[in-house]
């Protein structure tokens, strides 16, 4: 599988607002998947992008991570 390295291309916003209604929320949320991410040293197998943002956004977008908002 390719990997994509040429920014936010992939996913795109459109589908993510799908998943989350706001574009504010969808930041916050994959800061704090990005962070997990990171700090954790997890190994996503099937994801296209390499930084730990775009790869939250990819589990955000397959619903591979719950979140709700208060």
């Amino acid at each position: 599988m390719q990997k994509n390295k040429d920014g936010m291309r992939y996913p795109s916003i459109d589908k993510l607002l799908e998943k989350i209604d706001s574009k504010y929320k969808l930041v916050y949320a994959a800061s704090k998947v990005a962070e997990i991410i990171d700090r954790d040293d997890l190994i996503v197998e099937d994801a296209k992008c390499v930084k730990s943002v775009g790869i939250a956004l990819e589990e955000i977008l397959k619903d591979k991570v719950k979140i709700e908002f208060n």
